[in-house]
């Protein structure tokens, strides 16, 4: 299994963070998917941010979070909002 920050836009700190939430390894995040992560990571940690979920999402598409679409950025901002 890969590990976590073998993956676009996850360090040190992110994978430490999934690993905490039951998350060790690229394919367990693969499988899993960006928001259903982020929502085990807003739970666990109430400040983790919209960016941290672009991140996820990057990393599971293979994509620099800054070059998410503005569609694909809006729907995930629409996803982080209804976890409040």
């Amino acid at each position: 299994m890969a590990e976590l920050t073998s993956m676009m836009n996850i360090g040190r700190e992110m994978a430490r963070k999934l690993e905490s939430v039951g998350i060790g390894s690229a394919e367990e995040l693969l499988n899993l998917g960006p928001e259903r992560a982020f929502a085990r990571l807003k739970e666990k940690y109430p400040r983790v941010c919209l960016v941290h979920l672009y991140a996820l999402e990057g990393a599971v598409s293979q994509t620099e979070f800054n070059s998410l679409s503005e569609g694909k950025k809006q729907k995930l901002k629409a996803f982080s909002d209804s976890l409040r």
